[in-house]
């Protein structure tokens, strides 16, 4: 039976690690809560940029020009404050891993971060420029683009979450070949399928048009080989195999000991 007063200590243990991860990003958000319009006018500018002389952006609900402005502060707090976020993930579980596993967890926390700014910074500077042209472009003559900044907030983000998860498979393939789930070789095996499902994905996980699924495709499919490069490091051996035989040698080796000795 497990010891009352563990689990206690444990779930003490995990309210503190929790508040400090809310704390963090509260404190984040009080240092930019005074921006949340400078912030704002930074994330609108691929598209402030790309609309005709005459458009410009609009707010169709009496509160948007300071909730849009507040909730995109209170979201970007949490996405600064990540590191320190996973870090207390990290200070919690790694009383029960093991060395090896230590020395794994850590770099797979700050690369999963890096990873995932990577993905929201080539949304920002690749993806929104080219998708906010095309689709002012393809506008139907006599039809004013007018963009809510509700809407527009709701949009953006959706791409970066979609972008930042989306950089996040070289360390879901790194943790599969680690944990035994899949090997190098079978997912090397798998890369047809593989190109077809980033680019299936690419077409659910962005807007319609053609330029920005295969922005998310392609590098969704180099970091599916990277993470096939660094994943076969970690692979584990696959000795099973080995071992079964070797029990199985001994079984019918130890039998016909023991039909020879009858015997005799």
């Amino acid at each position: 039976m497990s010891d009352p007063n563990s689990l206690i200590a444990h779930l003490i243990e995990l309210r503190g690690r929790v508040l400090k991860a809310v704390l963090s990003v509260f404190v984040v958000f009080l240092c930019l809560v005074y921006f949340a319009q400078d912030l704002y006018h930074w994330l609108a500018t691929p598209l402030l940029e790309t609309l005709p002389d005459q458009a410009e952006m609009i707010a169709t609900d009496v509160a948007s020009p300071f909730f849009a402005p507040f909730k995109l502060t209170l979201v970007l707090s949490f996405f600064i404050a990540i590191p320190v976020v996973l870090y207390q993930v990290w200070a919690f579980i790694a009383p029960g891993l093991y060395r090896n596993e230590k020395r794994l967890v850590a770099p797979l926390l700050f690369s999963s971060t890096l990873l995932f700014y990577s993905g929201m910074a080539f949304a920002y500077y690749v993806v929104f420029p080219l998708a906010f042209a095309f689709f002012t472009g393809v506008a139907p003559e006599g039809v004013t683009i007018n963009t809510d900044i509700s809407s527009y907030l709701d949009f953006v983000l959706k791409i970066f979450f979609a972008f930042g998860l989306s950089f996040e498979i070289p360390v879901a393939i790194v943790l599969m070949c680690w944990t035994g789930v899949s090997t190098p070789d079978s997912l090397r095996a798998k890369r047809p399928y593989v190109i077809v499902g980033v680019f299936t994905l690419g077409m659910l996980l962005t807007p319609p048009d053609i330029i920005s699924q295969t922005l998310l495709a392609i590098p969704m499919w180099i970091l599916f080989e990277v993470g096939i490069l660094v994943g076969s490091m970690y692979a584990k051996p696959s000795n099973d195999t080995d071992e079964n035989e070797l029990k199985e040698d001994e079984s019918k080796g130890s039998k016909q000991k023991e039909n020879e000795q009858e015997q005799s």
